[in-house]
């Protein structure tokens, strides 16, 4: 197994000693500082490269919630055949375009660094050079501790052992459950979060099953490996754990599952800044918008006294044409009501207009002509 990761035991060593180069500069090489903050850094360097795989874990996680009661339809259709049920769930993943490992990218990438910083530290403990790790560094390694317990011991390790290396028994047993209830602590959070804010609660699917079994087995998980694991290893574990909870918080904030707490958070936020308007509050105001436009094209428009007066005389003249016409009809056709009616407002029409222009020839007659 040492053979086949020799190259990455190489390239985590280099790594870590670039950075404890960088670290001595401030604090003692020798010191738990300069190669603890080392082991740090090689986290942060791993997790900023595994972004792209995170992305990808995300939205094959969230396909998969969405997908969660298709997949059980599909069981309780086939429950009898296996084997059209795994063909169903395969066209399934095709046509939705997910892959049920993404969600385990990003630990199955990290995986062959945990073991490559796994077996460093444990040739370091055994007095071994390891990748570029000479003689001399072996040494300053040896000697680093933090909180008083050296980087390569294990909680399981016998007490010569830990006395061998300049520390004490209770010193390693308090760090080393310290950081393990840490790991627990942080895996545990970051499950809950998940789960109480970033799963669409109105879908009751068996993967929310799956997320509440992992709610309690992973911090159990911690608790059982973390005694075999050494203080550096431990280090690197609580750090990728306190990474993993910082950057779910973040993507939980920005881009929430519809239908989540979180995702309602969101919305109450970006309303309270007035990035997005309420549905029943726009269609409010666009109704009443539109009642004004109605009102406005519906208002009559003021006109003058001449002009009212020309609309009057032209109403009397369609009034005439109307007279005129029912005159020209034959005699013997027999009149309906309606011509009946139509004749006798004519006939009021034509007495009107005789008794308008009587009263206007006698206006005249009553002022001298012009000479």
């Amino acid at each position: 197994m040492s053979t086949i990761l020799s190259p990455l035991y190489t390239a985590v060593s280099w790594i870590i000693v670039q950075f404890h180069s960088l670290f001595s500069l401030i604090f003692d090489p020798n010191s738990g500082w300069a190669w603890g903050l080392s082991i740090v850094s090689l986290v942060i360097l791993i997790r900023i490269c595994l972004i792209p795989l995170f992305v990808k874990q995300i939205k094959a996680t969230r396909n998969m919630q969405v997908l969660q009661p298709k997949m059980k339809a599909i069981q309780e259709r086939y429950k009898n055949d296996k084997q059209r049920q795994s063909e169903e769930m395969m066209k399934l993943y095709k046509e939705s375009g997910t892959n049920p490992l993404s969600s385990c990218l990003p630990i199955i990438a990290q995986s062959p660094f945990f073991m490559s910083l796994y077996g460093v530290l444990h040739n370091i403990a055994s007095g071994h050079t390891v990748g570029v790790i000479d003689a001399s560094l072996l040494d300053s390694a040896r000697k680093a501790h933090i909180f008083g317990a050296p980087l390569s011991v294990k909680f399981t390790d016998s007490a010569s052992k830990i006395m061998s290396l300049g520390a004490s028994t209770t010193d390693v047993r308090v760090v080393t459950v310290a950081m393990i209830v840490l790991m627990s602590l942080s895996q545990f959070y970051t499950q809950r979060q998940l789960m109480t804010k970033n799963v669409d609660m109105t879908v009751k699917t068996p993967f929310m099953q799956q997320q509440k079994m992992l709610l309690y087995v992973f911090p159990v998980m911690f608790a059982a490996f973390g005694i075999n694991f050494p203080v550096g290893v431990l280090v690197y574990w609580l750090t990728t754990n306190v990474w993993t909870m910082g950057q779910q918080m973040f993507v939980i904030r920005r881009n929430p599952t519809p239908g989540s707490l979180a995702y309602k958070e969101r919305q109450e936020r970006l309303r309270a800044k007035g990035k997005i308007v309420d549905e029943s509050a726009a269609k409010g105001r666009t109704a009443a918008v539109e009642g004004a436009q109605a009102a406005k094209r519906q208002q009559p428009k003021r006109q003058t006294k001449a002009q009212r007066q020309s609309a009057g005389g032209q109403g009397v003249t369609k009034s005439e044409v109307k007279a005129e016409q029912s005159s020209d009809e034959p005699q013997g056709a027999k009149p309906s009501s309606g011509s009946a009616s139509g004749s006798g407002r004519s006939a009021g029409v034509g007495q009107a207009r005789g008794g308008q222009r009587k009263g206007q020839g006698q206006q005249r007659s009553r002022h001298p002509s012009k000479k």
